[in-house]
């Protein structure tokens, strides 16, 4: 059994969020969304949503326009779209985002650029309300672009 955030974890998810899982290597280009089961790593371009289930790095030279879901997010390039970080979002000095964010703890690094809005939920009950929140107002915007 493994420690996580002072809970326990087991063997099992911690395999499925520190196993690579998803790659979009440097050079590459992908338009839609995309769902991963685990640890995913962008070094390319992606236009679309990412929704993972495990962690999300999006490395220093990639360039994201889409609004990313995962648990551990750590942010090095651009992202021009909303965050959703379940448990941690770390934003490096190099990053650059635009759109709001919502998560647990937030990291963010000495000339990082951020113009969103920043939702820092602490509570069990604040984090519910968040993210029913973002799913409501992703949901519709889904609907208005594609009804």
């Amino acid at each position: 059994m493994a420690y996580v955030n002072g809970g326990k974890v087991s063997r099992e998810r911690k395999q499925t969020e520190f196993a690579v899982n998803t790659i979009i290597g440097p050079g590459s280009f992908v338009q839609g969304d995309v769902e991963t089961g685990g640890f995913t790593r962008v070094d390319g371009s992606l236009k679309g949503n990412l929704h993972a289930r495990g962690m999300v790095v999006v490395g220093e030279k990639a360039r994201m326009r889409s609004s990313i879901t995962g648990t551990n997010i750590t942010i090095g390039g651009v992202v021009d779209g909303n965050i959703l970080a379940s448990e941690r979002l770390i934003v490096l000095p190099s990053a650059m985002i635009f759109g709001d964010i919502t998560t647990r703890r937030i990291e963010a690094g000495e000339g990082c650029f951020i113009h969103g809005k920043v939702r820092i939920c602490q509570s069990q009950e604040s984090w519910e309300r968040a993210r029913s929140q973002y799913r409501d107002k992703r949901h519709n915007i889904l609907r208005t672009d594609h009804g």
